[in-house]
């Protein structure tokens, strides 16, 4: 019997999309040393050839799309996780807020090449900013927000206090202590006083 050949490609694609994934991951390390690093530079840390980092990214500048893109996805997967959707909103802005801050550290070289209110590429991803805006919602719904909040300027705001918490966060540290940091500055802020906001105040 001859041998189909539609499964023989499968091993190919596999190997590609781990060598795409070497790269990219190294592209990150390299990034943060040394953002002006060459592609020669990302297939040494990568342990692939040059030209196998030309073959899947023509420049520098499509390599920094691909890692942006690995920032959206790495996202969306966030905020699936945190259960945007359905679960509390307390607990969910808890939980997307621990998991991006990990992002943010863990792609902090990636990170910066996002550009947060822009579109296309580099723009962080639209579905995303509409969850989040969904989740906003859903916590003034729920009296987590005092009625009447600018819900845009309360989605930049907790963005921007996202980015100084992962900035600042020290080396090694817990991304839960600075997540509480970060809910607790943005809800005594726009939070209904009212509402039992159930977050440990963090320590130093």
């Amino acid at each position: 019997m001859s041998e189909n050949p539609q499964s023989s490609p499968r091993p190919l694609r596999a190997d590609a999309e781990n060598s795409i994934a070497r790269i990219l991951e190294a592209a990150e390390r390299v990034f943060a040393a040394d953002p002006t690093a060459s592609l020669a530079a990302v297939a040494a840390a990568a342990g692939v050839a040059r030209t196998t980092v030309h073959r899947r990214f023509s420049s520098r500048e499509e390599l920094r799309d691909a890692l942006v893109e690995v920032v959206n996805a790495k996202l969306r997967e966030a905020i699936a996780g945190a259960n945007a959707e359905t679960a509390p909103p307390l607990v969910a802005l808890y939980q997307l807020t621990v998991a991006t801050l990990d992002l943010k550290v863990d792609w902090r070289a990636s990170w910066q090449l996002v550009d947060q209110g822009g579109e296309g590429a580099r723009g962080v991803d639209p579905d995303s900013i509409a969850a989040l805006d969904s989740l906003l919602q859903r916590s003034l719904e729920a009296g987590l927000l005092r009625p009447g909040t600018d819900l845009r300027w309360t989605r930049d705001v907790y963005m921007a206090l996202l980015h100084e918490a992962a900035t600042a966060r020290p080396e090694g540290e817990d991304s839960a202590h600075r997540a509480n940091l970060v809910l607790q500055t943005l809800l005594r802020g726009v939070g209904s006083a009212d509402h039992d906001l159930g977050l440990s105040t963090p320590t130093s």
